[in-house]
C-alpha cells in the first residue's frame, strides 16, 4: 500500500510533538549563578552560554552529563553510482568494519573521551556479522538512484525515522552525539539544504570526500538535475524521501526522540546538520536541544549553520564526518557543567566582587 504525505505525518505525529523549553525563571537563576562565580561577568565567554543552554535543556540549575552515547548511522546511496564521490560505495561497509574494529578517528576519540560508541546499519549494501557495538536496522540495501526515482518511498522514509527514534529509546544516558557514514551522503545533504533553504545548489555543494575541479562541476550538475527531477518534493518529509538517505532519515528520528527526552544533542558536521535541518522543519523546538560542535570545511556547512541560527563551538577545518567533531567538542560540554557545579561564588569563596 502506497503511503501519502498526510498518512506519513500522521504516522509520525507522536514524534513531532516536541515541547518548547523556554523557562524565563530558570534562565534568570542560572544566569545569576554564572554572574556570581569568582570571575568578571561574562569572562568565560561561550562557555557560559553553553552552560546556560545545557541547564535549560535539562531543566535544572546544575546539569549533569550521564552515559553519553556516540551513535554513527551508516547507509549507502544509489546516487553514488553517478560518480558524485571520490570513493566507491564499498568504502561505506569497509569503514563500518573499521569503526567496529576501533581504528577510525571517531573510534579513537570516543575511547579518549569515554563515549559509548554504537554503529547502526541503516541501509548498507553489505551483510555484517553480528557483534558488540553493531545495531542492525537495515531498511534496504542502499537507497535508489535519486536521478531516476525517489531515493526512498514515503513508507521507507517513515520506517527509517521511526527506527532511528527506537535506537535512541534503547540507549541509556542523557546526551546523544550523532555521526554518519555513507559514500554519497554529502550529495544528499546538499540536496536537502538546497530544497529546504532555497539556497542555490552551487552554494550547497562541496568537495565531500575530495572531488575537485571538473569532478566538482559534474557533481553539482548532477545534483541540479536531481532537484529538477523532484521539483514537487517541497515538504520536509517529501524532500527527505526523494533526496535523502536511510542514515539521514534515521538521524532525523534520533533527533526527534532525543529532543522529546530532553537529551543534549551534539551535532557534528554537514550531513548531521542536514538531518537536524529536516527535523527542525518538522518540529522547530528540537533546535533548543542542539549543541553544534563545529563548522566543517564542507563549503555549504557555514551557510547551513547560518540558516539554523547555530553557533558552532569549534572551527578546525574538519570535513571527515563520523561524529569526529562532536567527540572533539565533548570536553567543552563537560567543562561547562563543571563551571556551574563546582566553581565557587564570590560569597562562598569570601572574595570581594567590588571594583577598586
Amino acid at each position: 500500500m502506497t503511503m501519502d504525505l498526510s498518512s506519513a505525518r500522521a504516522a509520525l505525529a507522536g514524534l513531532l510533538d516536541v515541547a518548547d523549553l523556554h523557562d524565563e525563571a530558570l534562565q534568570e537563576r542560572v544566569q545569576l549563578a554564572l554572574d556570581r562565580k569568582t570571575k568578571p561577568q561574562g569572562s568565560l565567554g561561550r562557555l557560559e552560554s553553553l552552560a546556560l543552554k545545557l541547564a535549560l535543556i535539562q531543566g535544572c540549575e546544575r546539569p549533569q552529563l550521564q552515559h553519553p552515547q556516540m551513535v554513527v548511522f551508516a547507509a549507502d546511496h544509489g546516487l553514488a553510482a553517478r560518480g558524485v564521490s571520490a570513493f566507491p560505495s564499498e568504502v561505506t561497509w569497509q569503514m563500518v568494519e573499521n569503526f567496529l574494529a576501533g581504528g577510525a578517528a571517531v573510534s579513537v576519540l570516543a575511547r579518549q573521551h569515554g563515549l559509548a560508541l554504537s554503529v547502526v546499519d541503516a541501509g548498507v549494501k553489505h551483510e555484517f556479522a553480528p557483534r558488540p557495538g553493531l545495531i542492525s536496522r537495515k531498511i534496504g540495501w542502499g537507497t535508489a538512484d535519486a536521478l531516476q526515482e525517489p531515493a526512498m518511498s514515503l513508507a521507507e522514509c517513515v520506517a527509517a525515522i521511526e527506527t532511528g527514534a527506537g535506537v535512541v529509546r534503547s540507549l541509556p544516558g542523557n546526551a546523544l552525539l550523532l555521526g554518519e557514514m555513507g559514500i554519497g551522503n554529502t550529495s544528499a545533504a546538499a540536496l536537502l539544504m538546497a530544497r529546504l533553504t532555497g539556497e542555490s545548489i552551487d552554494r550547497c555543494t562541496g568537495r565531500g570526500t575530495g572531488v575537485d575541479g571538473p569532478a566538482l562541476v559534474r557533481k553539482t550538475e548532477i545534483l541540479r538535475q536531481v532537484l529538477a527531477r523532484h521539483a514537487d518534493a517541497s515538504d520536509a518529509l517529501a524532500a527527505l524521501a526523494a533526496l535523502g538517505g536511510f542514515e539521514i532519515a534515521m538521524m532525523v528520528g534520533a533527533v526527534l526522540q532525543a529532543a522529546q527526552e530532553r537529551r543534549v544533542i551534539v551535532v557534528d558536521g554537514f550531513i548531521v546538520s542536514s538531518a537536524v535541518l529536516v527535523a527542525s522543519r518538522l518540529a522547530p523546538a528540537v533546535l533548543q536541544r542542539c549543541v553544534f560542535s563545529h563548522q566543517s570545511d564542507e563549503s555549504g556547512h557555514r551557510l547551513m549553520l547560518a540558516r539554523l541560527e547555530a553557533e558552532p563551538l569549534l572551527a578546525l577545518g574538519l570535513r571527515l564526518g563520523e561524529g569526529s567533531g562532536g567527540a572533539l567538542a565533548w570536553p567543552l560540554l563537560e567543562s561547562a557543567c563543571r563551571i556551574l557545579a563546582e566553581m565557587a561564588s564570590f560569597e562562598a569563596a569570601g572574595v570581594s566582587d567590588r571594583e577598586a
